[in-house]
């Protein structure tokens, strides 16, 4: 491979495997050097936010997760599995992301529903990410696809703006519609 259009991090949540190998296997096709992060626990998740299980070189952290009220979905453990001090229960909210992430001008794109709204956007944002989207509400996981697509493909193809290829992206239908921009 010649040097990469961009370098993504791919973060794979829960239940969302199929999506991720789509994306991937697009981003990768565009040009993009595409590493992946599976999350089985919150751990997993924890070490990529806060940079300790990150590239040094990062255009894109892609978080692929369900969300759910503006939380990140896990997997609940057994108590017997949590290590000491890792986040407990089925989700990962913005407490969370505002005691763990370390984001110093990172673009983030967390894919799940409600995760794109105004409270968890700014949890982010006051850790130090550059810009944050997501949909603020309930998204069809096609519309979620063809959104990320399409913004991809318009920075890397055509060398938009992330405003320009987010403003393409977001037109395509009353779903993809759902998507929120915030910068810092």
């Amino acid at each position: 491979m010649s040097k990469p259009e961009m370098y993504i991090s791919l973060v794979v949540g829960p239940n969302c495997e199929i999506e991720s190998y789509a994306l991937r296997s697009t981003l990768e096709y565009f040009g993009a050097r595409v590493t992946v992060h599976w999350i089985g626990r919150p751990n997993d998740l924890i070490d990529v936010l806060s940079g300790e299980d990150r590239d040094a070189k990062v255009d894109y952290l892609i978080l692929n997760f369900h969300g759910d009220e503006g939380r990140f979905c896990l997997p609940e453990l057994g108590e017997e599995i949590y290590e000491p001090d890792e986040p407990r229960g089925e989700f990962f909210d913005e407490g969370d992301v505002i005691r763990f992430a370390k984001l110093k001008s990172m673009k983030v794109i967390s894919t799940g529903c409600t995760l794109g709204i105004e409270s968890t956007a700014a949890a982010f944002l006051k850790c130090g990410c550059h810009s944050y989207m997501g949909p603020n509400d309930y998204i069809d996981g096609n519309s979620n696809l063809i959104f990320l697509i399409n913004f991809m493909y318009e920075m890397i193809n055509n060398h938009k703006s992330q405003q320009e290829a987010f403003e393409s992206a977001r037109s395509i239908d009353e779903e993809t519609m759902m998507y929120q921009l915030y910068l810092s």
